[in-house]
């Protein structure tokens, strides 16, 4: 549904972690439920590297962030599309593409306010893979201190841990899948961290072969004192500096009437299919033919 809020007008950083602490401590959560205990007593939102005290698990915090960061990514878009008359929804579902109740889409940018979407309705899909990307020391419910970057703590977050690809990708397969009606959709993965070297190529693979159309990253500074990647060499991987740089990418997949096709066919069939294609008066015309005869 609608999620109600500021519009966002910076991309991420540190201010928005401690503005989740902050928010949490306050309204409803317990430090423990946001911060590791460390043995000197201490609690951090990471195990800091080295450190050889006991360890528990914390699961709490993940819900908790969820939310905060599908929120934020919502009034995000909200701000660069709300010229053009679009709606954002959040947890939208639309049982002919794959999106139900149990695994509806975390934001989309939709034609109709409503959470029970059509197909032909939605313009974009997009899913959030966002966390903590600093590490934090809890003081008081007034106040977290940043004590270092990913580099300086043993969590894998956002898009650098293996699970949030994978589901990501597993997600975006399952819409193209379910019907053709999803053809038409963009799909978006929203992160606020790079990648690891393992996934490069796979997500320019990934958007070459038309599944996912990138994996963005919207912290333009997740290291302190260096540089982080920009880009792979297919742009399956991009991180935004600013807001307009956001803005013009996410206005250009709007403006673009896309298609998604795949097929695995003889080369005669393809032959068959391209000279069958080419006999049509426009490239629109081609294009159309061409996608009839490789979906039958």
């Amino acid at each position: 549904m609608d999620q109600e809020g500021e519009l966002v007008a910076e991309l991420w950083g540190k201010k928005d972690e401690e503005r989740f602490f902050l928010e949490s401590l306050k309204n409803y959560a317990a430090p423990e439920q946001l911060f590791y205990s460390t043995a000197e007593g201490k609690y951090l939102a990471y195990w800091p590297k080295g450190y050889k005290g006991p360890k528990t698990t914390l699961q709490s915090r993940n819900a908790l962030i969820g939310s905060f960061t599908e929120k934020w990514v919502a009034n995000l878009i909200k701000n660069i599309v709300d010229s053009k008359n679009y709606f954002v929804v959040q947890g939208a579902i639309c049982k002919k593409i794959g999106l139900t109740s149990a695994s509806s889409a975390d934001v989309i940018i939709s034609k109709s306010k409503e959470r029970h979407q059509t197909p032909d309705n939605i313009l974009l899909i997009i899913e959030v893979k966002m966390s903590i990307v600093w590490n934090w020391q809890y003081i008081n419910k007034d106040k977290v201190i940043c004590i270092g970057d990913y580099r300086t703590h043993q969590g894998n977050p956002g898009l650098l841990r293996s699970d949030s690809m994978l589901k990501a990708i597993g997600k975006s397969i399952n819409i193209r899948v379910s019907s053709i009606e999803s053809s038409k959709i963009p799909i978006l993965i929203i992160g606020n961290t790079p990648i690891t070297k393992s996934y490069m190529e796979k997500v320019d693979r990934l958007k070459v072969s038309g599944i996912i159309q990138g994996f963005w990253s919207i912290n333009p500074t997740p290291l302190d004192n260096s540089d982080s990647l920009k880009k792979t060499d297919n742009c399956g991987f991009y991180r935004f500096d600013n807001i307009k740089e956001l803005s013009d990418n996410i206005c250009k997949i709007l403006s673009e009437e896309r298609n998604f096709f795949s097929s695995m066919k003889s080369n005669r069939e393809l032959g068959q299919i391209i000279e069958i294609a080419n006999r049509q008066k426009t490239y629109e015309e081609k294009a159309q033919m061409f996608l009839k005869l490789v979906r039958e």
